[in-house]
């Protein structure tokens, strides 16, 4: 039985800089953060104004960051078009190479709605399995994952998804199981991720609550969710299938607010401490 952790995902905090938001999710009592990173310069972020780092910054800021505050990182959001291989290989690279010296177990990514119009799905896949190929040959040896996240067209039911990972044959590349935005594409994500255990490596904590269920599944395949505990999601079941993983699994919450972040933290822990004592 693998150990159930409690992270957050730096988004509740999108207004602020990178340190001011881990600050935030280390007070709140998390155990771990996920931050974003980009490529290049971006003023908003390197004004304070953004969550997100620059892989352009020494990766230690990072990780000195998370030492101070005593949390840990859970993975990199490091979300890329992985049909449109002139943006997202050399970026979801250098990601892999920042995880590694920044103290990350992995990147997390996804296929992304951004697809050339003149492709077909045939067509998507080489472009798909160019960018993977490349990616894991770097992550591998650095024993870095790349969790695929089922958020988008080729990742959006169980059977996309399985076929997207089944175009690269690595070690390295895994899945980011989102409980949210598996279930507004229409699957059951309990079921779903209860399938697939064996092959998860970090989870996006994301619940959906009634209003947004009734208004919103079957046409979106992701946003931001309500608290956990105030949706739809069964999250004892969700804990029961990451306990019964093969490897420590943490839930990184995805939601928009600070409250949201303290009311999930609350209802999660409860839910760990019963489920795995």
């Amino acid at each position: 039985m693998g150990r159930v952790g409690v992270g957050l995902n730096l988004e509740f905090m999108r207004d602020s800089s990178f340190e001011v938001a881990l600050e935030k999710a280390a007070a709140l009592g998390y155990e771990y953060v996920e931050p974003m990173v980009h490529w290049g310069r971006e003023l908003l972020s390197a004004a304070g104004y953004f969550h997100s780092v620059s892989m352009l910054d020494d990766p230690l800021r990072l990780s000195r960051a998370a030492t101070a505050h005593g949390v840990g990182i859970s993975a990199l959001s490091a979300h890329a078009p992985l049909c449109r291989p002139e943006i997202s290989t050399e970026y979801l690279k250098q990601a892999a190479r920042y995880a590694a010296e920044c103290g990350a177990p992995g990147i997390v990514t996804d296929d992304g709605p951004d697809k050339p119009a003149w492709a077909t799905r045939d067509q998507h896949e080489v472009l798909m399995r160019y960018v993977l190929e490349e990616v894991t040959a770097v992550a591998a040896p650095r024993d870095i994952w790349v969790g695929l996240e089922c958020h988008a067209e080729y990742t959006a039911t169980p059977a996309d998804l399985e076929r997207t990972l089944g175009l690269v044959d690595s070690p390295a590349l895994a899945v980011n199981f989102d409980t949210g935005n598996s279930f507004l594409s229409d699957n059951d994500p309990h079921a779903w991720l209860e399938s697939i255990a064996d092959r998860v490596v970090h989870v996006h904590a994301k619940d959906i609550s009634a209003a947004d269920a009734a208004r919103y599944r079957g046409k979106v395949r992701g946003m931001l969710g309500c608290a956990c505990g105030d949706g739809v999601i069964d999250w004892e079941r969700i804990v029961r299938a990451c306990a019964g993983a093969p490897r420590d699994i943490v839930l990184s919450v995805e939601c928009g607010s600070v409250e949201d972040a303290e009311r999930s933290l609350s209802h999660l822990r409860g839910v760990v401490d019963r489920v795995c004592g």
